[in-house]
């Protein structure tokens, strides 16, 4: 009897600690998973500081419909990470992180942006590109407004979101890629920087006049409009913005205001006379001989840095070697840490990214003013 008592015990004891390990479990889990703030079927992620809160809807990121539309198919495609990451850091000059919660491009849908991204014509007088006058030559009109993208801005109200501004990138071509006859050869037509500033400013109302018209958006929430210089096809850096204006109700626009942004591809071309970048130049030239005397497999080194009012705000540099075992990664990889910290900028966040012809091996990164890199093995 007592040892019919004594099992029975050991059963519920073994019982309790397996619901006590699982109430812990579940606990921990809860503890572990995402912060969010529920509103009304709508969640809130909770950012960093310097961050926005972002929206997540049923719990999905709500994603924009119009995202990644463009113009054409031919296109830098540095541009596109470049103009939305780049505008967003634009955004936070006018909508402060802490009182505004971030939204992917709501509004527009893709149907519109892509009637806003043709050419004119009888039966679409909102396009924002130029009518075809039928030419084949430099005397072609060509396509100007590549890409748009959408970010909005909301507020709380009770349990409510509700929009109080929007930033909308217009990424403008410097080149038009165009063929004379379907699927044949490319040709590219320059776009003067005078042309494609003049022919900016000449659509905007009109981008205006579109955005207030669609459902949901007031006559007199503020709208900024930041004009993006693409970067030619070929080129190994993206664009940059350039100038930006806003609208605080119909379709009336502020003066515009020059935004100081360059993209600057290291080492520096012999074409490049400006004497932005010059002393960075000169740390990753000397960064790329150091590395290649250590390991003599390397292709090539390369980097572009961003930098507003001549001042660099970012480097992303990539090397390019070939491994034979996972021990000269990892001294490849010491040893570039080591020659980044004393040659490459420490007063602006840097990444290298070290890969083969065919895959990423590792990436380091190191923020501003940090001593040293972290890397990931990939």
């Amino acid at each position: 009897m007592k040892r019919i008592k004594l099992k029975t015990w050991l059963i519920i004891g073994a019982g309790a600690i397996i619901v006590l390990a699982l109430f812990f479990f579940f606990m921990n889990r809860a503890t572990m998973s995402p912060s969010v703030s529920k509103t009304k079927g709508v969640q809130l992620t909770q950012n960093s500081a310097g961050q926005y809160q972002t929206v997540i809807k049923d719990g999905h990121y709500l994603t924009s419909a119009a995202r990644g539309l463009t113009a054409t198919s031919q296109g830098n495609q540095v541009d596109t990470k470049d103009f939305e990451s780049g505008l967003l850091n634009l955004a936070k000059n006018h909508f402060k992180t802490g009182r505004y919660i971030f939204q992917e491009g709501q509004y527009l849908s893709s149907d519109t942006v892509n009637g806003l991204l043709s050419r004119q014509t009888d039966s679409n007088l909102t396009a924002l590109n130029p009518k075809d006058n039928g030419k084949t030559d430099s005397s072609r009109e060509p396509i100007y407004v590549q890409s748009l993208t959408e970010q909005d801005f909301m507020t709380k109200e009770g349990s409510n979101l509700k929009l109080a501004g929007m930033v909308v990138g217009v990424a403008m071509n410097t080149q038009d890629v165009y063929q004379k006859e379907q699927y044949g050869a490319n040709y590219y037509q320059s776009i003067s920087e005078e042309a494609r500033i003049a022919y900016g400013k000449k659509i905007a109302p009109k981008l205006i006049k579109q955005i207030r018209a669609q459902t949901g958006v007031a006559k007199n929430i503020p709208i900024v409009i930041a004009m993006y210089a693409n970067a030619p096809e070929d080129s190994l850096g993206g664009g940059a913005f350039y100038s930006e204006a806003t609208s605080k109700s119909g379709t009336n626009i502020s003066a515009w205001t020059n935004i100081d942004d360059k993209t600057v591809v290291f080492p520096k071309e012999s074409s490049d006379s400006s004497s932005v970048g010059n002393d960075e130049n000169t740390g990753f030239t000397n960064f790329k001989n150091d590395i290649a005397n250590f390991f003599p497999n390397i292709a090539g080194a390369t980097a572009i840095g961003h930098f507003t009012n001549s001042k660099l705000t970012s480097m992303k540099a990539t090397v390019t070697t070939q491994f034979y075992s996972q021990t000269e990664i990892e001294a490849f990889a010491n040893y570039v840490a080591s020659a980044a910290v004393k040659f490459l900028p420490s007063s602006a966040p840097v990444q290298i990214t070290i890969k083969t012809a065919n895959e990423t091996q590792v990436i380091l990164n190191r923020k501003s003013d940090e001593k040293s890199y972290t890397m990931i093995y990939m």
